[in-house]
């Protein structure tokens, strides 16, 4: 669902207050928080989707660690996983199997344990996981805690709206298509955990709403505007050429529309490569902002831990007329 059709359905929900409840539904942050003690609060997350690659395996692993960035998002460590199905009556189980087994995999890899989970008939395959977390109730990363000055780091480069339209459209290729389902399995926990006794101010996982739209959230929710440099914004090998051919996933033409108003593209800056921030990603990583004086270690940190980058790719501003400005 779009940023705007989600906060009118949660308008609906009338107050969700709670004095343990450290992150809920305001502020869209990327997972719930509800404190347990003084040292330990828990961590709520929920995602599934249809397969965007044909290897069901690889299509489990990049559910799984998609569902399980939120928690890494957070700031937090991922504890318990439970599965959440969609299966059509007339596909063979053994299919299944072998997503349930990539979910797994993952699962293993971040030392979560699977605990259950539900299946529902329907008319499409969906897989995902709710997933539960843990985090020190003062260390929890939100995607409202920039502060002026911050430089902003991400730790996977975009594009896989581009090159996931281009795995149905039979348009990628054998080792484009390798490389993306490797990306987009990696999990967030490397980056989470480099820089988890560092000072990061805010944070969130770049997903659904792409680069633009969840660097909106992060500005909007700080009150204050993120200037974002086209340059040094990283781009997956090839996925620059599928969108100059015009190869972009539906989320892109949803996300200009959704942030009319709130975007201000400079003159100067590359269409194929705004295309690309505007665009949903899948499996993205993480968007995080740091003092001007821990970026350096921040960006050490994230190489040291085998993150695809560690670019700085904007700083936040004083608020604007636009909460997203790319240069």
């Amino acid at each position: 669902m779009s940023p705007g059709s989600l906060g009118k359905v949660l308008e609906q929900l009338g107050s969700t207050e709670h004095p343990n409840l450290l992150a809920g539904v305001q502020g869209l942050e990327d997972a719930g928080v509800y404190r347990i003690s003084d040292d330990r609060a828990l961590v709520q997350t929920v995602d599934f989707f249809p397969p965007i690659v044909d290897d069901p395996r690889w299509f489990g692993r990049i559910a799984a660690a998609n569902s399980l960035s939120d928690v890494y998002a957070m700031g937090g460590k991922a504890l318990t996983g439970l599965n959440i199905v969609g299966w059509p009556k007339k596909l063979d189980v053994s299919l299944l199997g072998e997503i349930l087994a990539g979910g797994m995999d993952k699962l293993r890899e971040a030392g979560a344990a699977l605990c259950g989970g539900h299946s529902v008939t329907d008319s499409e395959i969906k897989y995902g996981l709710a997933v539960t977390g843990e985090v020190h109730p003062d260390r929890v990363w939100r995607n409202s805690g920039a502060r002026l000055g911050d430089l902003v780091l991400l730790s996977k480069p975009l594009g896989m709206g581009a090159v996931s339209t281009a795995i149905k459209k039979a348009k990628a290729g054998d080792d484009m298509i390798a490389a993306a389902m490797e990306q987009m399995a990696m999990l967030n926990k490397a980056a989470a955990e480099a820089l988890a006794d560092l000072q990061v101010h805010g944070a969130t996982d770049v997903t659904g709403f792409g680069l633009l739209g969840h660097g909106c959230e992060m500005a909007e929710a700080a009150g204050l505007a993120l200037h974002i440099s086209a340059g040094q914004v990283p781009i997956f090998a090839g996925a620059l050429d599928l969108s100059r051919s015009g190869i972009l996933s539906g989320g892109c033409a949803r996300g200009r529309e959704n942030l009319k108003g709130r975007v201000h593209l400079q003159s100067g800056v590359d269409a194929a490569s705004a295309d690309i921030m505007f665009d949903a990603e899948t499996s993205g990583g993480l968007l995080i902002a740091v003092p001007e004086n821990v970026a350096a270690a921040a960006q050490q940190r994230l190489a040291d831990a085998g993150t695809p980058c560690s670019t700085i790719v904007g700083e936040f501003h004083p608020r604007e007329e636009f909460a997203v400005v790319v240069e």
